[in-house]
Formats: structure tokens, sequence, C-alpha cells
């Protein structure tokens, strides 16, 4: 004689059955769900730079250097020969709408000489857009050695629609450089930050 057990199974919104087995679906079904993902997308967004920020710090990948040189600055001296490659790096956010670009992406520099050279950007988007720019350094043991003068990445960048800028950087290297440095690269990061800027007004 044939017996057919019926077992209670418990109600699990958005679950499927085949094949033997329990499919759940994660797809939001209300709108609210539909709003908690794009709130939790924007505040990603919100967090890039100041996470960015404290991972640099913690691991020392690439190693920061956003201070602005409060010392005594260099005397240029015939003594000193020594010279170092420097290259600079511009790269941005896919998110930030803008050209950016190094004048001189790479250049020979003596120890202890002061260097100024231009960051050149613009704005491709039709809208006000307001930027910060996140600096590294490779190797990161030159980080001790690198000293910045003026540099934008001290500030925020705002940019009107379709507006250039050219944005200064005067730093100098030190002299007690380690010797086994032979190369040093300075690369900026442009983050668009509009979206903190209109939170905090």
């Amino acid at each position: 004689m044939d017996r057919t057990v019926t077992s209670a199974l418990p109600h699990v919104p958005n679950a499927s059955f085949g094949g033997g087995q329990m499919r759940l679906s994660l797809k939001p079904s209300t709108p609210a769900g539909l709003v908690a993902i794009v709130v939790l997308m924007f505040a990603f967004g919100f967090m890039l730079v100041p996470l960015y920020d404290v991972f640099c710090e913690i691991t020392g990948l690439n190693g920061k250097t956003n201070d602005q040189y409060q010392g005594v600055l260099p005397i240029s001296s015939v003594e000193n020969t020594r010279t170092i490659t420097v290259q600079l790096v511009a790269n941005r956010n896919n998110n930030l709408p803008w050209h950016f670009s190094a004048e001189q992406e790479e250049f020979k520099l003596t120890l202890g000489e002061q260097k100024q050279t231009f960051f050149h950007v613009v704005n491709t988007y039709d809208k006000a857009v307001v930027a910060q720019a996140i600096p590294s350094v490779s190797p990161a043991e030159a980080v001790a050695y690198l000293h910045k003068i003026e540099c934008f990445c001290f500030q925020h960048q705002p940019l009107e629609p379709s507006e250039r800028k050219s944005f200064p950087l005067v730093f100098f290297i030190d002299s007690e450089l380690p010797e086994e440095i032979s190369k040093l690269t300075l690369s900026y990061t442009l983050f668009d930050i509009s979206s903190t800027q209109t939170a905090g007004m």
C-alpha cells in the first residue's frame, strides 16, 4: 500500500522549489528595497575618499604625502650633483568628468633643488564640480624625503563647466635620500567630492 507523507514547510518570502533544491531570490520586491540599495551606493561613494585615505595610512601602500613643508628651504649648492628621475602621474576616478594631465611626465632633478611644474585640468562636464587630489609616492620609503612647498592637493579644487586650470606643484627632494632610490614616482588621483560639499552647506 502506498503511503504519502506530507511535511509542513515554513513560508520563505521570494523562495522557489525545483529539482529538489530551494532557491532564494535576492531581488528587492518593494520600492523600499530599491531605495535602500540606492542609499547604500551613495554612502559608498561618499566615503570613498576618506576610506582611501585611511587605507593608505594603515597599509603604507604607495606612501601618502599630503603635508606642506614647514622647514628651512634648501640653498642650492654646486657640491650636490646627485640627480634622481622623477615621474609624475595624473589619474582620476572614473566618476570625475575631467581631463587631467601632467605638464612634465618625467624629468631629472638634482637633490635639494626646488622644482616647479604644473598639472592641467579641464572640466568636461556640464555643471560645476569640486575635486580633491589624493597623492601617493613610490617607493614608499621616499615619502620622508619629498617636501612639497606648494601643491593643489592642499585644497579642494572647484571648476565651473568647461573651465580650464593649471595647478602648480613646487617641491624638492632631500639630499639625504637613500642611495638605492634612483627613481621617484609621484602620482595624483582626482576624486569628485561635490556631493560632500553640498551636504556640508
